[in-house]
């Protein structure tokens, strides 16, 4: 079927939307037609795409006629109107918004985590949250070996997760320019606020991370909080990972674990100074994970220090490798 393969990206004129085409480029991914869609101001614009161009249609609802599979990157409202549509066509649809995540017809999967998700899906996958993924890519070994009792996250978030404008907040604010995104100035500062607040004080993008990692590792009652943060930083999340675990662990043991997990890149050299950071992981699709020492606070207590590229890990590549699994084990 890939040979005769047909794939549409929606919102492919926004920053996640052109990383898509990229990683799919990147990545060589086995499609015979790739349609770029976006609202009717774009159409007729034109994308680049393996050293020639794409030429950009206008999302209606007929676009997904003929398509086989659909990337969606052009936020909740759209993902909610065109995404059954595209199902309806025949279509399936990988959405990296956060209008089906927490839907139970939906799987929401990290495909290195839960992969097996998928062949239960009913049309629509939901890509989950950037710094969600990049946690749940470094729980995953910790649950498979010991278990997980309780986790806590602290993040410190690059503006590239707030879009075009998020970056642009920190380059006028470099400059001296007031914030139009956020509702501080972000150069210099870190702001407690991603997304927005919740009656019970968390934020929208807390509670993102607190639900949908028990979906993803399958573990609705695990004890699970968070505290997001923007920082002032372009690409590259970064999260420390607090977590209680199940069984008694040695260290060592541990680490070597950890090294041989898929998607993880290990660097827990901290007498050379070498740990994740965001200058480093901006523009590749690992995650790296570094940091790795006991919580001698509580009984089977680990900190990590979990980095990964936002646009990248955090969202299109998440995306392009769900639809690798998609095409290898759910459209023979």
């Amino acid at each position: 079927m890939s040979k005769s393969l047909t794939v549409a990206v929606a919102g492919a004129t926004g920053a996640v939307g052109r990383e898509l085409l990229a990683t799919l480029e990147a990545r060589n991914f086995p499609a015979a037609q790739i349609i770029p869609l976006a609202s009717a101001r774009s159409a007729g614009s034109t994308l680049p795409f393996k050293g020639g161009t794409l030429t950009v249609q206008e999302l209606t609802p007929e676009s997904f006629k003929g398509v086989d599979l659909a990337l969606f990157s052009a936020g909740g409202d759209i993902s909610k109107s065109f995404a059954p549509l595209a199902v309806k066509s025949g279509c399936v649809v990988v959405d990296n918004s956060s209008a089906w995540r927490m839907d139970d017809r939906c799987p929401l999967v990290v495909p290195e985590v839960n992969p097996h998700a998928l062949k239960k899906h009913k049309g629509i996958i939901s890509n989950p949250n950037c710094s969600t993924i990049q946690a749940v890519v470094a729980l995953k070994p910790l649950q498979d070996r010991y278990g997980l009792k309780r986790v806590i996250y602290s993040t410190y978030q690059a503006v590239a997760g707030a879009g075009t404008p998020g970056v642009r907040d920190l380059e006028e604010g470099l400059k001296g320019n007031p914030p139009q995104k956020f509702p501080h100035p972000i150069a210099g500062n870190v702001l407690p606020h991603i997304d927005s607040f919740r009656d019970n004080g968390y934020t929208g993008e807390e509670m993102k991370m607190m639900e949908e990692t028990r979906k993803i590792l399958g573990l609705p009652d695990l004890p699970v909080t968070a505290t997001t943060v923007r920082v002032p930083v372009f690409y590259g999340h970064s999260i420390s990972v607090n977590a209680e675990l199940l069984s008694p662990f040695d260290l060592d043991g541990l680490i070597g674990h950890m090294g041989k997990a898929p998607g993880i890149v290990l660097q827990n050299n901290w007498a050379g100074s070498e740990y994740p950071m965001p200058v480093h992981a901006a523009g590749k699709d690992e995650v790296f994970v570094g940091r790795i020492r006991r919580d001698e606070s509580v009984e089977n207590g680990i900190n990590m220090w979990v980095v990964a590229d936002s646009v990248r890990k955090g969202a299109a590549t998440n995306a392009v490798q769900i639809a690798e699994y998609i095409i290898a084990h759910c459209m023979q």
